[in-house]
């Protein structure tokens, strides 16, 4: 069985690596490192598609290093442990050139796997090229991440794709054996969103499908190939944003229907599911809120139920509790308390804390006044006393002030009674 067409025409050289310019071009960031041959531990941070795999080889090559390969879907800590015991072995016979372990979808290893990478990364046993399509700085642990360069990859330019296109009906042997015209490339570009595998995938596709020997690339017959087999999706570029925004929006709305549409489009497009529960935990409480306590506890049981389940049983979970916030009244009283208190802080610098509310754990401090005239609240009737607890300079300063909804304006009722004359809502 044939291999992939991306497989088949990946280079080994740099002088064959189309993109990445700003890290293997003449001032790329990587460019002195490979002549000189001292090859850091790094990260590949970029988007499916990009050429973190095909980089690594390419590194391995032309370092003359091993090179061992892990997949971290299907790879444990035991075969971490075997593969670093090989690297020591090639280590005694290379003590120049250390071998280079390549760790694809690293941000899949646990913290424990992830953990027996450290002493062999610090001790030189290897040299980790690890790649991610997630922020490393939340999904790598911080030991290792210290330890690492992080390179950032970028989808694939235009020319960059049309370069591609062209190279690969040049050099593939399966696709030179028809007569392939490439007389249009704007829909192969827009449903490839940046990812040059998934654009090879197209390619061939078009190509092999079609019975006759010469074959004419035009938008229409990429469409009537590809379409049904392509979701129009962008994890990675524009589209990406617009439609999460879309979903938010929708959400904030309080309109579920089209909350649940924008989610089935990233549900289909293979959007990451942590991305997408993320946002909703950070909407539960900007714009919801006080409005409705509760759905900050579901988004985030959510965003654990998700990662525990993983698709495809994750949408009805994630559809569940889109509907839950959409219907849910609003609030972002709390995301605006917040954001007027951090901009009283930069105007008005570290404001002493009062006395009263100091903490007092020496003699001495209680003989300056830490903790004196603290009133306990519990020690009054209702567990309530007014006091002062804000800086002299700014007291009585109201940040907080309750939506207009059934549960804050109960909020506004109680503290209006609690306080009297100091809130002014």
């Amino acid at each position: 069985m044939n291999a992939p067409l991306a497989e088949r025409i990946r280079p080994n050289t740099l002088e064959g690596y189309l993109s990445q310019q700003h890290l293997v071009g003449p001032k790329g960031s990587l460019t002195s490192q490979l002549s000189t041959g001292m090859i850091p531990s790094m990260i590949f941070w970029g988007p499916p598609g990009t050429g973190k795999t095909t980089l690594a080889n390419i590194i391995a090559n032309e370092s003359g290093r091993p090179f061992y390969i892990l997949s971290a879907v299907d790879s444990g800590v035991a075969a971490v442990r075997e593969v670093i015991e090989k690297a020591k072995k090639s280590d005694n016979l290379f003590s120049t050139k250390n071998p280079i372990l390549f760790i694809d979808e690293i941000h899949r290893f646990s913290k424990s796997q992830q953990d027996s990478l450290l002493g062999a990364v610090e001790k030189g046993w290897i040299t980790l090229i690890g790649a991610t399509t997630e922020n490393p700085s939340f999904e790598v642990i911080p030991a290792l991440l210290s330890r690492c360069q992080v390179y950032v990859l970028e989808s694939f330019s235009r020319e960059d794709m049309e370069a591609l296109l062209k190279r690969a009906l040049k050099e593939d042997e399966i696709l030179a054996k028809k007569k392939v015209t490439l007389n249009e490339t704007e829909a192969i570009i827009r449903l490839s969103g940046g990812d040059a595998r998934r654009l090879l995938n197209i390619l061939e596709l078009v190509v092999l499908s079609e019975k006759s020997e010469k074959v004419t690339i035009t938008n229409e017959l990429v469409m009537q190939k590809a379409q049904k087999n392509t979701v129009l999706y962008d994890k990675t570029g524009e589209q990406h944003y617009d439609i999460i925004s879309a979903f938010i929006k929708s959400m904030r709305g309080s309109d579920p229907n089209a909350a649940v549409y924008w989610l089935a489009r990233m549900i289909e497009g293979g959007e990451d599911i942590k991305f997408i529960a993320r946002r909703m935990v950070i909407l539960a409480s900007e714009d919801i809120g006080m409005a409705n306590p509760n759905a900050l506890l579901l988004a985030n049981s959510t965003f654990q139920a998700v990662n525990t389940i993983g698709y495809p049983e994750a949408r009805i979970i994630l559809s569940q509790c889109a509907i839950y916030l959409a219907t849910s009244p609003k609030s972002n009283a709390s995301y605006k308390a917040i954001g007027e208190a951090q901009q009283l802080v930069r105007q008005t610098g570290d404001l002493s804390v009062p006395l009263s509310i100091r903490n007092a754990p020496t003699k001495l401090m209680k003989q300056l006044g830490y903790g004196k005239e603290y009133e306990y609240a519990h020690n009054y009737e209702g567990n309530f006393v007014p006091h002062e607890f804000l800086p002299e300079e700014i007291k009585g300063t109201t940040f907080y002030r309750p939506g207009n909804n059934p549960k804050e304006n109960s909020l506004k009722n109680y503290l209006t009674q609690l306080w009297k004359d100091k809130y002014d809502f």
